[in-house]
């Protein structure tokens, strides 16, 4: 099959976007024999997904998703990333469109990019790299992160993940999430999403793990900051538009905060005008939380999985809650990784 088939308006189409090598559409060819895949990649998705009775990846370029729906062929999105804000529209949302999601996927990744940022932060290292770059040997007082209180913003595959990494670290670990259900044990309490003000009173170190959705677009701001005690640690890594930058400069010029690490920012690329990049108490990273040597095949693996269990109508993994933008726990992915044992 060549790379880049044809488009077929008479076949059952599969469109593809997401960086797939030969191998990958093998396997998603074993998955759904007989249906044809277009491999559209960014240039051609604006057109290529008029053509989709089932896409898979993700639109990183503009998609009139509005028509997608009024033409009525579209019946299944799975998507290679966790966040849906690229294709969870109003329209999609309110129309039959099947989504899944890869929630979770990359967990493990996401919890290295958290460690990375919160121990940078605690341990000083702006100081010193700045230090470094002057050749200047002096110590400097560092925190901890034994013993500290830590409240998590979201208990999906990634937040769970975290709350694996973070425990033995002697740590406290409370969370909000929109499930509040099934709590792990290493978690002191769950709670629902009205609890964020007391979470973020008790937590020395705030971490955002949450889904980009109207409910949380611009969530964390000023109120959640000055909840915050006095010399806490915000970390994000979810979706920069889930935190009011503006506020979180002000908390953290203010003293407030001792310190932010950002993987994503409300506008990405960051503006080079944005005060963050000069902040000696913020690291920044270029959204790459989810970047793993196996990412394009463990994606793949997923979409195979549940290419077959659509077709089969059978239980998807990580169906997603259109309204909320992510799936309930008891569909996870991760909760049942046999999947990655094969295509």
């Amino acid at each position: 099959m060549s790379s880049k088939p044809t488009s077929n308006n008479s076949h059952r189409n599969i469109v593809v976007c997401y960086p797939v090598l030969p191998r990958h559409l093998d396997w998603l060819l074993q998955a759904a024999p007989g249906w044809n895949f277009i491999n559209a990649g960014q240039e051609g998705i604006g057109k290529a997904i008029f053509d989709a009775d089932i896409f898979v990846g993700h639109a990183k370029v503009p998609v009139d998703w509005d028509a997608v729906v009024r033409q009525g062929r579209l019946k299944f999105i799975q998507s290679s990333a966790a966040g849906l804000d690229h294709c969870l529209v109003p329209s999609v949302i309110d129309s039959e469109i099947t989504v899944c999601s890869a929630s979770g996927l990359f967990a493990d990744q996401v919890a290295e990019q958290t460690l990375a940022l919160l121990l940078g932060l605690l341990r000083g290292l702006p100081t010193f790299f700045r230090q470094s770059e002057k050749k200047e040997f002096v110590r400097q007082p560092t925190g901890d992160l034994h013993g500290k209180r830590i409240g998590i913003v979201g208990l999906g595959g990634n937040g769970r993940r975290l709350v694996q990494v973070l425990k033995p670290f002697r740590t406290q670990i409370s969370a909000i999430d929109f499930y509040p259900v099934s709590k792990p044990p290493e978690v002191d309490t769950l709670g629902p999403p009205e609890d964020l003000l007391s979470l973020a009173a008790k937590s020395d170190i705030l971490i955002l793990a949450l889904p980009l959705n109207k409910s949380t677009h611009q969530w964390i701001d000023r109120r959640v900051f000055e909840a915050m005690p006095k010399g806490s640690i915000l970390i994000n890594v979810a979706r920069g538009s889930c935190v009011n930058e503006k506020d979180l400069v002000d908390a953290l010029e203010s003293g407030h905060l001792h310190g932010a690490g950002l993987d994503v920012t409300d506008i990405e690329p960051l503006p080079e005008t944005s005060p963050l990049w000069t902040m000696p108490n913020v690291i920044i990273t270029p959204h790459v939380g989810a970047q793993a040597a196996n990412r394009v095949d463990d994606s793949t693996k997923l979409a195979c999985e549940n290419l077959r269990r659509y077709l089969a109508k059978k239980p998807l993994l990580n169906m997603v809650d259109k309204r909320l933008g992510f799936p309930h726990p008891d569909v996870q992915a991760m909760s049942q990784p046999q999947w990655r044992n094969g295509v």
